[in-house]
């Protein structure tokens, strides 16, 4: 291998090191954002359970049709379950 090939070889290693750092640097903050987002949605859910009263009121639907609805308007990942961890999320950290 000549010169000018390792100098190619080195530059498209370079390349790649800079891709794979950038590609590691998107998935820590989509998942900071992805927690943020999750940790919101359950302090929503929190707030309109309570309406105002320290308390939630229990026995109500809230969760399958919320599931049902958020599911149908934005996709997968509003499970009944889901929802229920976004909430414990919220209250687990305040």
């Amino acid at each position: 291998m000549d010169i000018e090939q390792l100098k190619y070889t080195d530059l498209i290693n370079q390349i790649g090191g800079l891709l794979q750092k950038g590609r590691e640097q998107v998935a820590k903050s989509v998942n900071t954002i992805l927690v943020q987002t999750y940790w919101l949605i359950g302090r929503h859910i929190v707030e309109f359970e309570q309406g105002g009263k320290e308390k939630a009121a229990y026995g109500t639907f809230l969760f399958e049709q919320l599931s049902e609805d958020l599911t149908q308007l934005y996709g997968k990942g509003f499970s009944r379950d889901n929802l229920l961890y976004m909430r414990k999320l919220y209250l687990n950290f305040p």
